[in-house]
């Protein structure tokens, strides 16, 4: 089965502007387009999702402003990263009733200055205990806990392939398409993103379950990645497609 919604550049729904459209200039969508960027890549016949590092530390321990959050969380997004967790709920709610993989990634504990790398000192805050506790598989929200069967992984850099087991557990499982969530939508997904399409992985980044601390690099790197490594849709399309699949699972 091939999933292929929308045309070159666009998100899903042909009635619905890009949430980019506000900040990507004319002229670059011109280029992008005249280029040949942006097709749509299509979703295949068995999917895993891929929840990415939404922890307490990126979202915070309660829906506020971010301004506010970042005082006791550094990482947090503050109220976006709330809304995506809301709309996830709904993602995973139908992927397990069709026994759709689920993977988690959290941070490792960065327990000193080797193991956090260049993270202590690009982001010096990363060393802080209330910092480093909330970003880790315990800190994930209760509203989207793994539960039996979904697989959490742990990792040190931004990418969830990078100095993991993800692959082996993907191949074993015979996924070939990733449906990404989470967070920071310029940094871990980002750095998934382009790792899965590196293996050859169709990707959907599923819109409104990723999310920013910044409004600009969130828009900028969905369009970015939508041209050349994945295909951004909209969590109506991700159920659509989801809703595709029998209940009780998928072949």
């Amino acid at each position: 089965m091939r999933f292929n919604n929308g045309s070159c550049g666009q998100i899903v729904e042909a009635n619905q502007l890009p949430v980019w459209d506000d900040v990507i200039t004319e002229k670059d969508k011109q280029v992008y387009e005249k280029a040949g960027y942006g097709r749509r890549g299509g979703l295949g016949k068995n999917p895993a999702i891929l929840v990415i590092d939404v922890t307490i530390g990126f979202v915070g321990d309660k829906p506020e402003p971010i301004l506010q959050s970042i005082e006791k969380f550094p990482n947090s997004c503050g109220e976006d990263g709330w809304n995506a967790v809301q709309r996830t709920v709904e993602l995973l709610e139908l992927g397990r009733r069709k026994h759709i993989p689920i993977f988690y990634t959290a941070g490792a504990p960065k327990v000193d200055d080797v193991i956090a790398g260049k993270w202590a000192f690009k982001h010096p805050r990363t060393m802080e205990e209330m910092n480093r506790a909330s970003n880790t598989p315990d800190a994930i929200p209760p509203e989207i806990a793994p539960q039996k069967g979904d697989i959490v992984i742990t990792k040190l850099k931004p990418s969830a392939f990078f100095g993991t087991a993800l692959v082996s557990h993907l191949v074993s499982l015979g996924i070939d398409t990733i449906l990404a969530t989470g967070c920071t939508t310029s940094g871990c997904v980002r750095a998934s993103v382009i790792d899965a399409f590196s293996y050859n992985y169709s990707v959907g980044i599923v819109e409104e379950c990723t999310f920013d601390r910044g409004e600009v690099p969130h828009k900028v790197n969905l369009f970015d990645m939508n041209q050349k490594y994945a295909d951004v849709v909209s969590l109506s399309a991700a159920k659509e497609y989801l809703s595709s699949f029998p209940d009780g699972g998928h072949s």
